[in-house]
């Protein structure tokens, strides 16, 4: 666990401390686009916060590589290598389309080709788990098939919730934290090898958002553009395929002693991609809508408009922070209420826990009173907003102190306007 943070951190790290110079890289170059009317935002706004999030990465992935327990998957597996060729496949198509713009069909191409460079690599579903029968081995082809649609589909979900500032890089992250729990648990608690991939993956997407967000919360100094979205969505993709099919039920039955009970710890991955689909619900449910509205309409499913969820919970009243917020607690409730079916006991509890809070939170901002606001002891390192407002001093100001001797004579021979009115009032009626 120890090097899996160092990696965290490290990658947060890095990608924090580049975001500030690749702002005032992304305004020199002019990757500022105007305000758009589907937009929210009410000043052009720099992108090309991928770049930032890419050399986290390489910062990530050089550390882990020097680490003990971590530098073995880089001789073992390719995995690693195909996500970087993937990633960076992504990234630079991302860049492109954030600086010049790219058309929807040449960037549906653009990822087709990364998710088919990972697949020619090895990263690709090789066999499907079923309940009672065990691991069903699938063609090449249709593993193929597998793998390129769900790179496709995540990239494009978390693409289409990058609308608001902070709302992708904060599900993503949260997404991440609920499969870093599950397949650590696999990889540790059962000893599987094959996990450890996709619980190092999920380590550098969290250092990646974590690193990123200061930067990117309303209001957002910087954008990650597509080049960000693209890419985080990518490595989400990539660490749902790298477990999918590779965990042997057998491996954790021998360990269990039930079939039963093994059947209870893969809940989520005996239905393909289970999991990583569910921590990002919310994304892939505005997707379909989106594809349907837009198809209904006679419009292209890639055109763009101002109808996805985060701008409907605008549109209902709710403020810029409330939406992102409840955004947050509705991923967390799924991500975190999926995971908690293959933990047991008192693990299961504290998952089960996390999600409550999730609800709970869910319920107390749909609340119209209630204001976000972060305690006194981390407000010197949130956005101006979410600081409690100091209470308004008034001024004391000493009549004695600014009058000069003359003006108290002057004052004192004209009297007070009390008494010129009521002079003034008493002369008519005598």
């Amino acid at each position: 666990m120890r090097e899996y943070l160092l990696v965290l951190f490290v990658t947060a790290a890095v990608t924090y401390l580049l975001t500030g110079p690749v702002r005032k890289f992304a305004i020199l170059a002019g990757a500022m686009p105007p305000v758009r009317a589907r937009d929210v935002h009410r000043e052009p706004t720099p992108r090309l916060g991928g770049i930032a999030m890419f050399g986290g990465l390489c910062a990530g992935l050089l550390v882990a590589s020097q680490l003990t327990k971590l530098s073995g998957l880089f001789i073992q597996a390719a995995d690693i290598r195909a996500l970087l060729a993937g990633a960076g496949i992504m990234w630079l198509l991302g860049v492109l389309d954030d600086k010049w713009g790219v058309d929807a069909l040449v960037k549906l191409g653009g990822q087709m080709i990364a998710a088919g460079v990972m697949v020619w690599q090895g990263v690709t579903v090789i066999s499907i788990p079923v309940p009672g029968v065990g691991p069903v081995a699938v063609t090449p082809t249709m593993g193929m098939i597998i793998s390129v649609t769900l790179v496709v589909v995540m990239v494009n979900a978390v693409n289409f919730i990058d609308g608001l500032d902070g709302l992708a890089g904060g599900m993503v992250c949260i997404a991440a934290m609920a499969f870093f729990l599950y397949s650590y648990r696999l990889w540790y608690g059962y000893g599987i090898n094959d996990a450890a991939p996709a619980v190092l993956f999920s380590a550098l997407l969290i250092g990646m958002c974590l690193g990123f967000l200061p930067h990117n919360l309303h209001p957002a100094r910087i954008f990650m553009g597509d080049s960000g979205s693209m890419m985080l969505g990518l490595m989400l993709a990539v660490a749902a395929i790298s477990i999918t099919g590779r965990v042997d039920p057998d491996l954790i039955t021998a360990q269990t002693g039930s079939q039963t009970a093994t059947v209870h710890e893969l809940v989520p991955i005996y239905i393909p991609l289970l999991l990583p689909l569910t921590v990002i619900a919310l994304p892939l449910a505005d997707l379909l809508l989106a594809v349907v509205r837009r198809t209904w309409a006679g419009k292209s499913p890639f055109a763009a408009d101002k109808q996805h969820l985060h701008h409907r919970l605008l549109q209902v009243g709710h403020s810029h922070s409330r939406a992102v917020l409840i955004m947050y607690f509705w991923a967390a409730l799924i991500a975190f209420g999926t995971v908690a079916f293959s933990v047991p006991g008192r693990g299961r509890a504290l998952v089960l826990g996390m999600a409550g809070l999730c609800l709970l939170g869910i319920v107390v901002l749909l609340m119209p009173r209630f204001r976000p606001r972060a305690p006194h002891a981390v407000q010197a390192f949130v956005p101006p907003r979410y600081r409690k407002a100091a209470p308004p001093q008034v001024a004391e100001v000493s009549v004695e102190a600014e009058l000069s001797v003359e003006d108290e004579e002057l004052l004192g021979r004209l009297g007070t306007g009390a008494t010129a009115v009521g002079g003034a009032q008493r002369g008519p009626r005598g």
